[in-house]
C-alpha cells in the first residue's frame, strides 16, 4: 500500500505514486528474473508449501491474549508481508520489494529505506546482500516466505502488546499463481502468529492496480478463504458487532484506477450480503477527502452512498500532513468532522497513523521526506486521535521499510553504499515505535491518559 497520490508536498509525490503503483503491482503479478545472487548457501530458506496444507482449516495450538470479538479498543497494524528473496522456497526464484530492477540486492538496485534488524533471527532464515555493513560484515534481510520470520513478527506483537494486524492481500495478485502462491503462505503463517500468540488478524483487499471488470478475482478469492480456510471461524480472526471482519481498501481514490465505484458496490454487497461467504463487518480504507469529495477523492456523490453501507471507514492519510502542526491541523479540520458524519450513520471510525515516510531508493525522491522526529510525530497523531474520541487506531505499517513506514525493529547501523540511502531510527533502540505503539493502544483504551509525558529518548 503506498502513498496514495499525496495532495500535500503537492506535486511530485502525485507522479512517483502512479510510477509506485505500477511497478509494484507488476512486480508482484509478473516476479523479476534474478541470477540468484545474494541467496543463501544451500538453499537455507527453503521450504516445502503443500498448497492442500496452507488452505485447510487452521487446527494448531491457540493463546488467549487479545480479544478478538471487537474491534474497539484495538490498534492495529497493516501487514505487508511482500518480501521474498531467491531461494526462499517460492515458487519465484527472484528478489520480491527488495529491488528496484533485475539482479542481486546492491548498491543501487535496493528498492527500500529502511533496513530491517534479523538479529533475532535463526542463520537460516536470514539472507545475505550485496551489502555490507560499517564494520565489513555482510548485510542481510528477511523472506516473508518463511514461516519462522512471520512467527518472529507475532511474537514481536504479542512483546510490545500490539493488538494484531490487517494482513495485507493484493487483488490484482490473486489472478496469478506464484503470487497468490506467496499470498496464501503469508496469510497462513500469520494466522499461525495469532493463535500462537494471542493476537487478532483480519484479511485486508487492496484493489490497488486491478484492471476493469476483474472484481470477481476478489469475490472468488474470498469464497475460497471461507470455504477452504474456514478462516473467518478461526478463533484468532477478528470480529466486530458479531461478524467477522474483512477490509477493502483502495474505494474512490482520484488516481485513474481502472475499477468502477460500481463494481466496489458489488464487492460491498456480496462481503455483507452473500448467504454462503456473507454476513461481514466491512471495513472501507478511503481517500483522506472522501467526505468533501475532493482532494484525493473522486467528485462522484456515489461515492458517499457506497460508504454509506461500510460498517467501518478508515480514511489513508499517508503524507495528507508531515509535522505535529499539520497533524492538529487535520484533526480539526478532517478527522473530527469525519467522525460526526460517521456516528451519524451508525458507522465506525479507523483513522491511521503513521511514523515517517521516505522512498527514496524507490522513486529518488528526497531521502526521509516525512522526519519521524524521535517519535514525536506518531505520538502527535495518538494524540489527536484520542483527543477526537477515536476507539481504535490503525498504524500503517508493521513491516513497510519499502516507503520508510515500518514500525518493527530496524538498525541504525545501516549500509553503506554510494547511491543507495538508507534512513534510521535517529540512534533510537531498534524497539522503540514498537513500544510507542503498544502504548498507543493504551492511550486509545483509556489506560493512560493524554497527560502522560514520553520523553521520547534511548531508554523510553
Amino acid at each position: 500500500m503506498a502513498f496514495s497520490r499525496s495532495i500535500i508536498l503537492r506535486g511530485s509525490f502525485t507522479f512517483f505514486r502512479d510510477i509506485a503503483f505500477a511497478f509494484i503491482f507488476a512486480c508482484f503479478a509478473v516476479g523479476q528474473t534474478d541470477s540468484r545472487a545474494g541467496s543463501p548457501d544451500g538453499n537455507a530458506l527453503a521450504q516445502k508449501t503443500d498448497a492442500a496444507e496452507i488452505l485447510a482449516p487452521y487446527h494448531g495450538p491457540v493463546t488467549k491474549g487479545v480479544d478478538t470479538k471487537t474491534l474497539t479498543g484495538k490498534v492495529m497494524c497493516g501487514y505487508q508481508g511482500w518480501f521474498g528473496t531467491p531461494g526462499d522456497g517460492s515458487s519465484r526464484i527472484d528478489w520480491q520489494h527488495w529491488t528496484k530492477h533485475h539482479g542481486s540486492l546492491a548498491d543501487g538496485n535496493a528498492k527500500v529505506d529502511l533496513w530491517p534488524d534479523v538479529s533475532e533471527l535463526d542463520p537460516s532464515q536470514r539472507v545475505q546482500t550485496g551489502f555490507k555493513l560499517a564494520d565489513g560484515r555482510p548485510a542481510e534481510v528477511f523472506s516473508s516466505f518463511s514461516k519462522p520470520t512471520v512467527l518472529k513478527h507475532f511474537e514481536w506483537m504479542q512483546e510490545y502488546s500490539i493488538d494484531g494486524v490487517f494482513v495485507q492481500r493484493f487483488a490484482n495478485g490473486v489472478r496469478n499463481a506464484n503470487s497468490l502462491e506467496h499470498c496464501n503462505t503469508v496469510l497462513a503463517s500469520c494466522r499461525e502468529g495469532a493463535n500462537q500468540y494471542g493476537r487478532a488478524y483480519a484479511v485486508m483487499y487492496d484493489l490497488s492496480g486491478l484492471p476493469a471488470g476483474h472484481i470477481d478475482d476478489v469475490i472468488n478469492d474470498w469464497r475460497m478463504l471461507r470455504q477452504r480456510m474456514n478462516i473467518t471461524e478461526d478463533p484468532a480472526y477478528l470480529n466486530h458487532r458479531g461478524k467477522p471482519v474483512v477490509a477493502v481498501w483502495g474505494i474512490g481514490f482520484n488516481d485513474g484506477r481502472k475499477y468502477t465505484l460500481a463494481e466496489c458496490r458489488r464487492l460491498i454487497e456480496f462481503l455483507k450480503n452473500d448467504p454462503q461467504a456473507g454476513g461481514c463487518t466491512v471495513m472501507l480504507g478511503v481517500p483522506a477527502h472522501w467526505r468533501e469529495l475532493n482532494g484525493d477523492a473522486v467528485s462522484d456523490p456515489a461515492l458517499l452512498a457506497i460508504l454509506a453501507m461500510a460498517d467501518v471507514i478508515s480514511p489513508w492519510t499517508v503524507g495528507r500532513y508531515t509535522n505535529p502542526a499539520e497533524a492538529t491541523r487535520y484533526a480539526e479540520n478532517t478527522l473530527k468532522p469525519d467522525l460526526t458524519w460517521c456516528r451519524q450513520h451508525g458507522i465506525e471510525y479507523l483513522p491511521v497513523v503513521y511514523p515517517g515516510f521516505s522512498w527514496h531508493n524507490m522513486n529518488n525522491g528526497p531521502s526521509d521526506q516525512i522526519p519521524r522526529l524521535r517519535g514525536q510525530f506518531l505520538w502527535s497523531q495518538f494524540r489527536e486521535a484520542k483527543r477526537a474520541n477515536a476507539t481504535m487506531v490503525y498504524v500503517a505499517m508493521f513491516d513497510e521499510v519499502d516507503e520508510g513506514t515500518a514500525i518493527f525493529k530496524c538498525v541504525n547501523d545501516v549500509p553503506a553504499g554510494d547511491k543507495s540511502k538508507f534512513v534510521t531510527y535517529e540512534g533510537l533502540p531498534g524497539d522503540f515505535y514498537l513500544k510507542m505503539v503498544g502504548k498507543g493502544s493504551r492511550l486509545i483504551r483509556g489506560e493512560i491518559s493524554l497527560e502522560t509525558k514520553l520523553s521520547f529518548s534511548k531508554s523510553d
